[in-house]
């Protein structure tokens, strides 16, 4: 049987071919923002560590304790940038004297440069792989280019916590007089190794 009053409505060819348009075009959009994801740097696991020649007899190294930033990743477009900001006040050697001098003018002067900063725009990528983050690190007023080397790279979902994550290895090798700090550049040493281990949680 045939309801009367049932009307049928028919859309014109131009009418739905604009609606398939903007199905298309919401799915696109979709489709681009769920393909770039936003990681937080997990504090408690990203830890900065330096080393320098002290002497010429042997390495010293330390640390800083507080560590934030951001990785953005879209592993389709192979395509990403890094925000990290280090608190330089932060510095832990196990020597508080040291500590206190490396806060100083000397070095980080932590009163008038609270943060230090590195931004990448841009990641390099090898495969599926991120393996460089070339940008700008910023350190007692002072921007430098510097390339961060990123080694064993990988993501999946954490084993205990059950949330996605980022980890790997990043390295890079600094001047410290190319950011003002020349003091006893001689005796201790200009070149500085940076090691750190990151772990970044998908917001």
């Amino acid at each position: 049987m045939t309801n009367c009053n049932q009307k049928s409505v028919t859309l014109p060819v131009s009418a739905i071919g604009r609606w398939i348009a903007r199905v298309l075009l919401v799915g696109a959009v979709a489709t681009s923002a769920q393909a770039q994801d936003t990681y937080r740097i997990d504090s408690t696991h990203t830890f900065p560590h330096f080393e320098v020649q002290h002497m010429q007899f042997s390495i010293q190294r330390g640390r800083f304790n507080r560590t934030t930033g951001t990785l953005v990743l879209d592993e389709a477009k192979k395509t990403g940038s890094i925000e990290v900001t280090i608190d330089p006040a932060s510095v832990d050697t196990g020597l508080e004297l040291l500590e206190k001098i490396l806060r100083g003018p000397n070095f980080f002067h932590v009163e008038r440069y609270p943060t230090i900063e590195f931004r990448a725009d841009e990641l390099v990528f090898e495969g599926d792989r991120v393996v460089a983050a070339p940008g700008r690190l910023s350190m007692t007023g002072i921007t430098q280019p510097v390339r961060l080397t990123v080694e064993k790279f990988r993501c999946g979902r954490h084993p205990l916590l059950f949330k996605p994550m980022c980890g790997g290895e990043v390295t890079a090798t600094i001047k410290r007089s190319d950011f003002g700090m020349d003091y006893a550049v001689t005796s201790v040493g200009d070149e500085v190794r940076i090691r750190i281990p990151v772990e970044a949680f998908r917001e």
